[in-house]
Formats: C-alpha cells, structure tokens, sequence
C-alpha cells in the first residue's frame, strides 16, 4: 500500500510536466524533420553483448550529411558513440574475436577501409586507392577482409587507375566516348568502370582483385553490397555478376566461386534471370540466395534458394509463399533462415527450415528490416519503425515475441511534434479488388470538420506505401498542414501478392488508375472529408500518375509531378536500364508501339486542364530530365496552371537539405494555393 502511495505521488507530481510536454508539442515542420536522426545497419558483436550501429544526420547548414558508429548494450543501457568525423563513417563490421571494427570512412579524402581497435583504440587506415572502397567484410579467421572498388578493368594496378582519374579531372575536354550500353546509371556515368571486389590483409599491404575482368561483381542491376561472402573455412568467396553482353536489357546475375588467394572463377548457377545476396551457412554445407524466375522483370518474386554445396543443386524455400523474400539471415545452427518481407502495408520477419517447410511469422503488423540472429539463437536484433516514429533498433525473441528498443536515437526531437492518427484501410478497387490504403489525418483533428485532402501515388510502379518514416515523401509533413492525407496501395504495390504486383505491367493506366479512383471515391465520402478540396502528389512512377490524371479526370484541384514519365517514347530512349520499359510496355517502341502510345500522357494533351506543378532533376537518368521540359512546355502551351522546379544538382531523388527544404515549401505552398 505504501509502494502505490508513492507511485501514485510520483505520477501526481510528474503529471503537470508531462501536461506541459503535450501542450507545448506541435504539428512537425521541416527543421523538426531534419533533426531526426536516420539509424541503420545493426551488426550483433560475436559475443552477443553488443550491436554496432549507423546514425546518420543532416545539417542545414552545410547542406549535408554526416554518419557515425554507435555502439549499444543489448541488454539495454546508455549507447555510445564509436566515431567522430565531419565525413561519412559507415558500414561497420566486427572482427570475428570481436576486438575490431572495421568501416568505411571518408574523413582522409575518398571513402577507404579503417579499422577501430576496441575497447576506445587507435584508428587505422588500411587502404589507400585512389578509386576508394566500399562494402568492407571480415575473413572467418580475421585476417583479410573483402571490400569493392570502382575500377578501370583494364588498368593493371591503381597507379594506372589513378592518373586516368587525374587525366580526366585535369584535362580541359569534357567530351565522353562511350560505345555500349550501359554508359550512365541513376545519377552517375560509368566512364568505363567497373566494380570489382579486393581482398587485403588486416595488417595491410596491397589490395588483390579477386573479379577481373570487364563485368561487374556485384552487378549493377538488383545488386549490391550484400552480394559476396566468405565461405566459413576462409577459403573461397562466393559472389554475384551478370555476364551479358547487353547489361541495360538485363536483370540476369549468378552465382559464382573464387578462391580467396585469386585464380579463375566458377559459376554455380545458370538461372536466366537474378540469383544474389549469397550467405554460407555457418556449417558450410549450404549457400542460401534470393532468386527470381523471369527475366527481365525486377519486381518478380525473389525466392530463397538453398545451393547444397556437396550435391552442387539448388532448391527453392519459398516457392509457396507468396510474398517477395527481402533480408537474409542464417540461424547459428544452420537449420533455418530468417528473412523480412513486405507484406500488406508492412515489412515482418519470417523464418524457414532448411529442410523445406512453411514460413512462419513472427512479427504482425510492424515494419522491420535487418533482421540478425544472435550466437546462441536466443534473439534477434532488428530496425523497426512506423509512419510516426522514425527507425530505432530493437531486440526481441528468436521467435519474435518481447520485442523492445535498444536505442532511443529521436526520443527528443519526437517530443516536440504532434503527429496525426493513422489508420489502415480497405476499399473495392477495378474488378473489385480488395486495395489497401493509408488515411493520415492532421494533428489536432476535429471530427466535425471539413478538410482539404491530398492523394499520395508511389513509385516503383512495383513499390509501396508501408508503415514507415519516409524522409523523401513524409505523410506527416503533408498532415501538419491541414490535409488529410489518403496513401492507397493500388496494382503493381507488393506485400499483396504476386499477382495483384504483376497487374500493372502492360497496364499502366488501366486498372491501376480504377483502383486509385475508386480510392478516392471511398475516401471523399468520409465525413471529415471536403471532396471539393483535393489534390494529387508523386514521384516516379507517381509522377507519371499525375500527368496519366491531368489527361484523364477533373477531380483535383491541382497536381504535382516529380520525375514523372510524359513521353512514353523518348523515356525509353534516353533511359539507363532498358529491362525496365521493354517489360513494363512488351519490348521496345518499334517492336510495341501501340503499347506505348497507349500509356503515353504525352498523348492526352488536349484534355490537359489542372493545375500542376512539375518537379525534375538534371542528374535523373533513369527518368531523363527532358520528360519534365516536354510536360511543361505542353502544360503552358495549352494555358494550364503550372510551375517548374528544377533542380541542377539532384538526381532521381531531392537528397540536399536545402534542396529538400525547397521542395517541401514549394509543393506545400502550391496545394494550398489551389486547394485553400
């Protein structure tokens, strides 16, 4: 009795406090959402005490990043911070003793492999290429580690690779030669290089390539620094590359084996589409692999693949399971595998045996990723986050119960902001389709009121909107305005089934379009809802909804368009991966050229009438800024509403925080301008 007078005491005499917090929270605006900071990348020590971690944060300021390495108890307590710079530490890996984190840093120039002696040891550079590295990893014995550069294939050693850099940055001839395709990718040109991976010694020396050669390992296509890993004697290195000659129209990548002392590669499968991400089991009987069956196509199911390194086969582990396998994680014991998956608005962690089975969940409802396994199998460490709280790390169960967070990275930058509710829904979209869909409303919201609406269309077009902070497209940042805000997953999202992903491809504004419509029809029928008072925003493929809307439908009052395809045609041709509109239009344009006619907003001119606002990047390759000049030169020309914002230094996405800032005052200020 006297315990609860006194809890009942504390609770009293923190009450006025607690009142004050909630009273002084507001609806977020930019600066709160640059604060926050963006965790990443957990990696459990090998003694399971500890996780390495990433937080990355943004200065206005400087108009840029910067990440360092922490370190937290798993047990829980107070985290500390591992590095210090004003450049980019990342990538941390522990030593197999667990006395040394090796990470990639770019505080001495170009971003190269250090190394941390722990407990609060000396800091070492262990290479020096002027081509840099990235993606560092820990032989089983700790003795070498692996890590990819971006090379000249040709050049014999970084000597060579050097001054054909320094040529290039000296000369006063900008001019490129290029002669196959692929030449430039997202935001960057290729000029010829390659990424292979090296191996060097932990004491140091010089780097050997273990790829040679005029491909890619990993690939550019689908891969990335997941791609390659030390079989548990040390003794080979298992790693993805795609061998085709024409790169751009393919999404085929396989597996293969190379000696971690160097000599000639073998293949080890030949599936025609993508096989990567390899990880040896810890017994070294098996390799699994995520792998998908159609070429071409970059949002078809990813399987996991089991290759029993003894018998030299592969067997699939999730032919059943109809969701797309993401994260891959070994059990210690090697009897099962531990995988993320999006799934109905989510992102859960599964586990499946080796010997076959059905994949069980173990988390609901919760978005998760980077999911690993300690080593005694008791727990798993993963980041999980929803739309209203950003990324943190958590620690639960092996079979995913009593989860609870480890860190606490934006508990205060949360406590100032008021973040609306969010609510999961379901509607009848074309052919009456069950669609889900996300309804955020504004903080403070009042039942009786009629509010101005906005409809979030995601890219991809194979993508979703999940339960998760994002720090391009925010929905809070739309909420804090005044709007609700209506997030639908219509054809061509994932996490619904492969088949309801597959029912865009061909079909860009068909059922797709019905789905959102009808969305939206469901939508403005709610009570809170002003149906005269609602506009459209996306990106991507979203972009392309709004201008497929502007020559389609009234009902907005304005749209914005961010690196939106317009014309079917030139996209095609000035694009970087070609794979994605051969499969998305059935080939090329003079091989379908109904097809892409068809799809085309370029060809809807004449109904052109909303007010919209175009968005594009100089440095977007994959959607060729001239998309965005050909919208808005149709839009003036037929004396529609508009606005252009461009931007010279981005790419695909707006990643400056002054660019960023830009971009959410002008797309804000012009859905109020016309929705207010």
């Amino acid at each position: 009795m006297k315990m609860t007078r006194v809890l009942l005491l504390i609770v009293l005499l923190s009450l006025p406090g607690i009142l004050a917090a909630a009273q002084d929270r507001r609806p977020i605006n930019f600066d709160d959402f640059m604060a926050m900071g963006r965790v990443g990348d957990p990696q459990i020590s090998p003694d399971g005490q500890w996780v390495a971690y990433t937080v990355t944060r943004y200065d206005k300021a400087k108009n840029a990043g910067n990440s360092d390495i922490w370190l937290a108890p798993l047990a829980g307590g107070v985290p500390r911070q591992l590095t210090e710079s004003d450049k980019r530490d990342s990538n941390a890996r522990w030593s197999p003793d667990g006395k040394k984190i090796a990470f990639i840093s770019s505080r001495a120039g170009g971003p190269q492999v250090w190394i941390l002696d722990l407990p609060g040891g000396e800091t070492r550079k262990l290479t020096s290429l002027s081509t840099g590295a990235d993606g560092v990893l820990w032989s089983p014995d700790g003795k070498k580690l692996l890590f990819t550069s971006d090379i000249y294939p040709d050049c014999p050693d970084d000597a060579c690779n050097k001054k054909r850099n320094e040529d290039a940055d000296a000369g006063k001839v900008k001019a490129k030669i290029f002669d196959h395709l692929l030449y430039r990718q997202w935001n960057f040109w290729k000029d010829g290089k390659r990424t292979h991976i090296f191996i060097v010694p932990e004491t140091g020396g010089q780097p050997r390539d273990l790829t040679p050669g005029d491909y890619d390992a990993p690939p550019f296509s689908l891969g990335g620094a997941g791609d390659y890993d030390f079989s548990p004697d040390g003794k080979e290195i298992c790693f993805a590359r795609n061998t085709d000659k024409v790169e751009a129209t393919s999404t085929n990548s396989d597996l293969w084996i190379v000696p971690a002392g160097g000599g000639e590669a073998r293949r080890i499968t030949t599936n025609p589409a993508y096989d990567g991400t390899p990880g040896y089991s810890p017994d070294g009987k098996y390799i699994v692999y995520r792998a998908q069956k159609r070429p071409g196509f970059e949002a078809d199911k990813f399987e996991i693949m089991i290759y029993d390194r003894a018998q030299g086969q592969s067997r699939s582990l999730t032919a059943d399971l109809d969701r797309s396998a993401g994260d891959l994680s070994w059990a210690p014991d090697s009897q099962s595998i531990y995988f993320t998956c999006a799934d109905e608005g989510y992102s859960s962690v599964y586990r499946v045996p080796v010997t076959g089975g059905k994949a069980a969940r173990l988390t609901e409802k919760t978005t998760n990723d980077s999911v690993q396994i300690t080593a005694d199998g008791k727990s798993m460490v993963f980041v999980r986050q929803t739309m209203s709280r950003p990324a943190e790390i958590y620690r639960a169960d092996a079979d995913g119960k009593n989860a609870r967070p480890i860190t606490a990275v934006n508990e205060a930058a949360l406590s100032r902001v008021e973040f609306g509710t969010v609510e999961n829904w379901r509607y009848k979209g074309a052919a009456g389709a069950s669609v889900q869909g996300w309804i955020i409303k504004p903080p403070q919201f009042v039942p009786e009121k009629k509010y101005p609406a906005v409809v979030l269309v995601h890219g991809g077009p194979q993508g979703a909107w999940g339960d998760s902070f994002s720090y391009r497209w925010n929905y809070h940042m739309f909420a804090s305005r005044g709007y609700v805000v209506f997030a639908p997953n219509p054809r061509g999202s994932y996490g619904f089934g492969q088949k309801f992903t597959d029912e865009i491809s061909g079909d860009w504004g068909g059922k797709v379009f019905e789905d959102i419509m009808n969305g939206v029809d469901f939508f403005t029928k709610l009570p809170y809802v002003d149906a005269a008072r609602i506009s459209a925003a996306g990106a991507s493929y979203g972009g392309y909804m709004m201008n497929w809307l502007e020559g389609h439908t009234d009902r907005f009052r304005c749209l914005v368009s961010h690196d939106g395809v317009y014309n079917a045609v030139s996209m095609f041709g000035a694009t970087e991966e070609l794979w994605f509109p051969e499969w998305e239009f059935g080939g090329t344009p003079w091989a379908s050229p109904d097809a892409y006619a068809k799809w085309s907003p370029s060809n809807f001119v004449k109904n052109f009438k909303t007010p919209l606002l175009v968005i594009h990047g100089e440095l977007d390759y994959r959607v060729p800024v001239g998309e965005g000049f050909q919208l808005f030169t149709a839009l003036q020309l037929m004396k529609v509403p508009s606005k252009f914002l461009y931007f010279p230094d981005e790419g695909h996405w707006v990643l400056k925080p002054q660019n960023s800032e830009l971009w959410h005052k002008t797309v804000l200020d012009w859905i109020d301008q016309w929705s207010k």
